[in-house]
């Protein structure tokens, strides 16, 4: 994808350095920062400098590939997978990164494991690039359906939560990959974005959106039902960070109640799904999956851009009224209407992705 035309992946590899785009200032800055040590990509992960469960795996292998390159014994192997695993609990991607690098090491010399490291990290970059434009292609069809249907010249109106874009994967994105290759295939689209507290990532999805000149309005979390009673949306579409071998799907914090909403008027309800993402050791969500807990901080202040252009935190509760901070949620199979992989679009149960899947799921 492209920022003031240019194009950028969100980590990539140049003149021996790992960079990022520091996704802490944005929207309101563009900062590009460099990873070089282990503490660096854990922070990266941990303090949400990097987004979204696949980009949080590629960035994870970047780190192993660089703390390979310092120190590449089996205990330092180990420690790297332990350290940059304990950084967030619920986004799949970070621990199938990790144990694909470890399992695809281990068998190595150890002289041979920076190079080999490293050149699996571009590897799964790659790979996420070429997954989420497929998942485009197969949502695409979808929106395609949903506009022959419509009085001609009106856009199809999708509503999304989070930030599923290219800023969360490597490039285009997953739940925004459809809008991208809708847009590219001049099917008229509008885009309702929620703001997605506490962390507003629903303001990084306008950024994007609108960098690219795709219709969208930054509404509030709770204003999606109210547009599915008023027939202003023809389809939601989300991302994932975890989703079970069944079908439940693990999102940000909100998406059920979307969900919900959702099924209650008849809007269908999709996920863009990479295959990564999926915990085939989970069948039950509510009970299995991991639910992070981040800082209360992220919810009694909040961050934006000052009359002087400054960027600055202000407190919006009352002093020494504490936050709860949930993470994400987990949306039961029966309210999703459909899993958009880069294979297909499968319905979200244990049948469906065994048969789409059916290597991984044995």
């Amino acid at each position: 994808m492209k920022v003031n035309g240019t194009p950028y992946r969100s980590i990539w590899y140049e003149a021996g350095e790992v960079r990022i785009i520091d996704q802490r200032w944005l929207p309101h800055d563009f900062r590009i920062a460099t990873l070089k040590t282990r503490d660096d990509f854990a922070t990266a992960i941990r303090d949400m400098w990097v987004r979204g469960a696949p980009l949080i795996g590629a960035t994870a292998a970047y780190g192993v590939a660089e703390d390979m390159a310092r120190d590449p014994s089996d205990a330092n192997l180990d420690e790297t997978w332990q350290v940059l695993n304990a950084t967030r609990p619920t986004a799949i991607n970070l621990k199938w990164a990790l144990d694909r690098c470890r399992a695809y090491l281990k068998p190595l010399a150890p002289s041979d494991r920076a190079e080999a490291a490293l050149r699996l990290a571009h590897e799964i970059a790659d790979e996420d690039v070429e997954i989420n434009r497929r998942i485009g292609v197969n949502g695409l069809d979808i929106i395609k359906e949903i506009a022959a249907r419509k009085p001609a010249g009106e856009p199809v109106r999708l509503l999304t939560h989070c930030n599923a874009g290219w800023l969360a994967t490597v490039d285009w994105g997953t739940a925004t990959s459809p809008m991208y290759h809708a847009a590219e295939a001049g099917i008229p689209i509008h885009v309702w974005v929620d703001e997605t507290r506490p962390r507003n990532q629903g303001a990084l999805t306008a950024w994007e959106l609108g960098s690219h000149g795709i219709s969208h309005a930054y509404v509030t979390d709770n204003a999606g039902g109210h547009l599915m009673q008023h027939g202003l949306v023809d389809m939601v579409i989300v991302g994932t960070d975890r989703t079970t071998a069944t079908g439940d799907v693990c999102n940000k914090i909100g998406t059920y109640l979307k969900a919900l909403a959702a099924h209650d008027n008849g809007v269908p309800f999709y996920v863009a799904l990479p295959s990564p993402t999926i915990d085939w050791t989970v069948r039950d969500g509510v009970k299995e999956i991991p639910i992070e807990d981040r800082p209360e901080r992220e919810v009694t202040h909040i961050q934006g851009t000052a009359a002087d252009g400054s960027i600055s935190e202000v407190r919006v509760t009352p002093e020494g009224s504490p936050g709860g901070n949930p993470a994400f949620d987990v949306t039961p199979a029966r309210l999703v209407t459909g899993l958009i992989t880069e294979l297909g679009v499968t319905e979200a149960s244990a049948e469906g992705l065994a048969a789409m899947f059916p290597d991984k799921a044995a």
